[in-house]
């Protein structure tokens, strides 16, 4: 059947959004009156349009952001993108990584089709990259216009980044008024709106809030690139995080779980029901083969924010709930009994349209697509609508502090773990969300990629992968187990985690080799757009990554940080919040991979240095680290005072003793990994030698060993040369 547009796409588009409107306006009526988060309080009442007003703006931001953050993912990473004409000289180091790890298979199934291996990489254009054949490894890339599919996309993207700011300052002003209720005048208003965004916590986070999404707003409505659309997409999950740390997760109990937990839930939720909706709005700018296309490729990014989804919503749930006939008997949980069920339509309707629908339009027949979308939106904005009624609902849990908090309980915001040992460093466990999500990510996706080279006939070195699992599990456990539990509290524990999390940890990764993996098993995209493997290429070869993972960089940094961090308010701001601890993690063990992968690891981005200059380097760095062990030693100022000196534990523990503790541990930690780094080197070294030396030997059997004859015929010639001259000055 031949491709065609639909002659009524633009009806059928204006019937998904008018009844999803209608789905996220009933729902949110009904979910409001039904959980009596409607209903006047007794004290301060703000009246029926703060109550009802503050609802509806928080329920618009969200469908701002999720239309934004989802039509700029599509544009990114789903349409073919728009790109300019360029050429240049691909490096001796990228033209040798571009041609090792192009994969066997390199087309995406497209359409329904599957085409012939190709054994040279694409560029993001969909044209081969020359790795040195004729141009001598240059990449060029044609000029395309933005097509009707992308332009739309964006153009709906802006409009709602833009009013996604709008939005959230109605946001900040309504909770302001719900807060305040009818106890301020007119007259002082102002002032107690100041004191709102500026003193309190509440405010000020909404008041980040608002700012992040106008700029969002300003970067949408400039995006005119792919990358342009995909610095938008992440800007916007990036503003997602304070609204995350407001309602039920910003007093929870377990406030770090809640919060992780909170962050991911609307990430995927955006990713899935955003992403469904650029699709749609692409579809009537697409035949029906490149709308098969589009589909597909939507399927597998709306899988992965399903499973962060319902991730994420199981450990949310189980935080606000004391069982689960709580699900029954209250209010509360009737509503995440209704969002349960629609979430679970959602799970099988993907199914369907994975099973059925892309089948379908392989074949030609758009209206299956058009029926599900219809279908899934709706639910999703029913969805939508029971979720903002849940988030303005209280929980059966209550969120509020012990009766008789102690000092510990006080500053961490957790309860004191039981008395330190071997039994409760393995057995004291608190699972954060996010850490705990890339670990089964990773696992999951380093095994669906081995899973993709078998099936290809390709081979993978067994302890490659063997390192892959035991890096992630290692990285699991430092941040959800003992280490992260007593790292809050002791010193010495934090640095024992933070030590195995940059050194012990990215050499597991690095000898993993993850990106190379990736890179191989992941397939190419011929048609122009942007895929993972487009992406991860335009990332590791791009200048950023050049300059952090510069091996003189990378060694600098990770022991630079080191006295940047500990030595500065920046400790004390990684553990007395959250957010500063995600980002002190990620920091150094993306500090530690960067140093680890320069020195011993195989996947593309560092230019390395010799492998003499390689030792001297380590040699170097570990001085610097043994240096900064020393002078925590024999520091007498306790690191982080205001926090390790108010936790008042119960086992009496003197703060600057361990504060040495943790200082020998930093020294003997380093010295393993230092040892197996320098192995890896000298390993290295010699497995190059010999490599160099098969090249020369296969290089001496093809030509006949012309190379050595040349030699010999210049040294005889210099010889001969030589005997000529001593004889013409012996005749005179």
């Amino acid at each position: 059947m031949p491709s065609r547009r639909s002659s009524s796409g633009t009806p059928v588009r204006i019937l998904i959004w008018t009844a999803t409107a209608l789905a996220v306006v009933v729902a949110l009526i009904v979910s409001m009156v039904a959980s009596g988060a409607a209903d006047a309080p007794l004290l301060a009442d703000p009246g029926v349009a703060v109550r009802w007003g503050l609802p509806a703006a928080t329920i618009l931001a969200h469908l701002c952001a999720t239309v934004a953050v989802g039509c700029f993912a599509v544009a990114a990473t789903v349409l073919v993108v728009p790109a300019t004409a360029r050429a240049r000289r691909l490096s001796v180091h990228e033209r040798a990584d571009l041609a090792a790890l192009a994969p066997a298979s390199s087309r995406e199934r497209s359409g329904g089709s599957t085409s012939a291996p190709t054994t040279a990489p694409a560029t993001a254009s969909g044209n081969r990259t020359a790795a040195g054949h004729g141009t001598r490894g240059a990449r060029r890339r044609e000029a395309r216009p933005p097509t009707k599919a992308w332009t739309a996309v964006v153009r709906v993207g802006a409009v709602a980044a833009a009013l996604w700011g709008p939005a959230a300052v109605a946001q900040l002003l309504l909770t302001h008024l719900s807060v305040i209720g009818d106890s301020v005048s007119p007259e002082m208003y102002g002032s107690a709106l100041w004191q709102f965004v500026s003193e309190i916590e509440l405010g000020t986070t909404l008041t980040f809030a608002a700012i992040l999404a106008l700029g969002v707003g300003i970067a949408g409505v400039a995006t005119t690139t792919a990358n342009g659309a995909a610095w938008t997409a992440v800007l916007g999950i990036v503003a997602l995080l304070p609204p995350a740390f407001t309602g039920h997760a910003a007093g929870a109990a377990n406030h770090e779980v809640a919060v992780s937990g909170m962050w991911l839930h609307l990430g995927g939720v955006v990713l899935w029901m955003g992403g469904l909706a650029g699709v749609l709005v692409a579809s009537g700018h697409l035949s029906t083969a490149s709308l098969a296309a589009a589909a597909r490729r939507y399927s597998g990014i709306a899988s992965w924010a399903a499973l962060i989804v319902v991730f994420s919503g199981i450990q949310s749930a189980d935080l606000r709930i004391n069982d689960l006939g709580e699900l029954f008997t209250t209010a509360w949980g009737g509503l995440l009994t209704a969002k349960i069920v629609g979430t679970g339509l959602l799970l099988l309707a993907g199914a369907w349209h994975r099973a059925r629908t892309l089948r379908m339009l392989d074949d030609g027949v758009r209206s299956a697509f058009a029926r599900l979308a219809v279908a899934e939106m709706v639910v999703m904005g029913a969805v939508m609508g029971v979720a903002t009624a849940l988030g303005s609902s209280a929980p059966p849990v209550p969120i509020e502090p012990p009766p008789d908090p102690t000092p510990t309980y006080t500053v961490t915001n957790s309860p004191v773990p039981p008395y330190p040992s071997v039994s409760s460093y393995l057995t004291q466990w608190r699972p954060d969300s996010l850490f705990l999500f890339l670990t089964i990510a990773g696992i999951l996706a380093y095994t669906l990629w081995l899973v993709r080279l078998r099936r290809r006939g390709d081979s993978w070195p067994v302890g490659r992968a063997v390192a892959w699992y035991a890096g992630m599990l290692l990285f699991g456990y430092l941040t959800c187990g003992g280490p992260t539990i007593y790292g809050e509290i002791l010193f010495s524990a934090h640095m024992m985690m933070h030590m195995s999390l940059a050194m012990v940890v990215p050499i597991l990764i690095a000898l993993a080799a993850p990106v190379t993996l990736a890179l191989r098993a992941l397939p190419i995209r011929m048609d122009g757009s942007m895929g993972p493997r487009e992406w991860l290429l335009a990332v590791v070869s791009s200048r950023w990554v050049a300059a952090f993972s510069h091996p003189v960089f990378a060694g600098v940094n990770f022991t630079g940080s080191l006295f940047v961090f500990y030595f500065t308010p920046l400790f004390q701001l990684a553990l007395s919040t959250h957010l500063g601890h995600i980002l002190m993690v990620l920091h150094f063990s993306l500090a530690g991979y960067a140093f680890v992968n320069a020195l011993i690891g195989v996947d593309p981005g560092p230019k390395r240095l010799a492998h003499p200059f390689r030792l001297v380097l380590l040699i170097a760095t570990m001085a610097s680290h043994a240096f900064f062990a020393i002078a925590v030693m024999q520091s007498s100022t306790l690191l982080a005072a205001d926090y390790f000196g108010w936790l008042g534990l119960p086992w009496g523990v003197d703060a600057m003793a361990d504060q040495e503790a943790g200082g020998a541990l930093t020294w003997g930690i380093g010295e393993l990994p230092t040892l197996a780094l320098a192995i890896g080197v000298a390993i290295s070294w010699s497995t190059s030698e010999k490599k160099e030396a098969k090249r020369v030997d296969r290089r001496a059997d093809a030509d006949d060993d012309a190379e050595l004859r040349a030699y010999n015929e210049m040294l005889a010639a210099q010889a001969k040369a030589a005997e000529a001259g001593r004889l013409a000055r012996g005749g005179r």
